[in-house]
């Protein structure tokens, strides 16, 4: 799984249109929040189709339901199921008892093996609970999302509450993506919020417009210096191991075998472009 995902609400044909091209890595197709009462049913036609034509990129698609305890979350998640996206966005999770009912059913209507489930965690409970929700949760569970907007208005340690979802999803070999930025015209607390989220160890960052996308590409990507740095220490270790020596030391720091599995992952994700590089695009 990659660093970038930009959410377009499913009613928004336009947005589906623009989304072809655009240099992200997946998008979120929302139902829920963005979109009217009275236009659920057709946002869930609409983005169900888009899926199913696909977007010709290699794109991961997700698709954002309303929750089942809603009138729409059933036939959202009967109908993703069947549209062929790679995954399913489930918001407000804050029991395992949600997540447990979602891949139930994911799983009585066959869901394809490969189809994730991505858990939005956006109520104070929800943060609260993630060990649990986490102990219990189905293997189809990949990802954690922060849902910042709603925890937010209720939370003011912002610090805190997402370094403890990044920490849960680290311990239960999960991604974990930040949410996403509102005041689009602020740029300066975008780019805090781009540092805040790679420093607390984010894997990448949710967006709700195309213009963010190359700020938040360059954020999460590896720098050249620190892909050349990764190289040099991964030689330095493997000629200390060729010598009969358990670290190596590189410009005075030691390196050993508990921290060379991060500049191999930095390096194997160079090279494999699991990271989408900066390219022009229109918006």
């Amino acid at each position: 799984m990659d660093c970038i995902r930009l959410c377009i609400l499913g009613i928004n044909q336009r947005a589906l249109d623009k989304l072809h091209g655009l240099p992200c890595d997946a998008a979120i197709l929302d139902l829920e929040d963005a979109v009217s009462p009275f236009k659920k049913a057709e946002a869930r036609a609409l983005a169900c189709e888009a899926v199913r034509k696909g977007f010709g990129d290699h794109k991961e698609i997700a698709i954002r339901i309303n929750s089942l305890s809603t009138d729409w979350g059933r036939d959202d998640l009967a109908q993703v199921v069947s549209s062929g996206a790679h995954a399913v966005v489930i918001p407000k999770v804050d029991s395992a008892n949600a997540l447990q009912e979602v891949a139930s059913i994911m799983d009585s209507l066959n869901a394809p093996h490969h189809m994730s489930i991505w858990a939005m965690i956006e109520t104070p409970l929800g943060v609260l609970n993630l060990s649990t929700i986490l102990a219990t949760a189905h293997p189809r569970l990949s990802c954690l999302v922060a849902g910042t907007s709603d925890l937010s208005k209720v939370l003011l340690l912002a610090m805190q509450y997402l370094a403890w979802i990044v920490l849960a999803a680290r311990a239960h070999g999960l991604t974990a993506l930040d949410g996403v930025h509102l005041d689009l015209d602020n740029d300066a607390d975008f780019a805090r919020q781009l540092a805040q989220g790679k420093e607390l160890g984010f894997d990448g960052k949710t967006l709700i417009h195309p213009k963010t996308i190359l700020p938040t590409n360059a954020a999460f990507s590896p720098s050249p210096e620190e892909v050349q740095d990764a190289h040099a220490i991964i030689r330095a270790f493997q000629d200390a191991v060729a010598k009969g020596n358990g670290v190596a030391l590189y410009k005075g720091k030691l390196v050993g075998t508990d921290i060379i599995y991060h500049f191999h992952t930095l390096v194997i994700l160079t090279y494999q472009d699991f990271v989408v590089h900066p390219q022009t695009t229109s918006c």
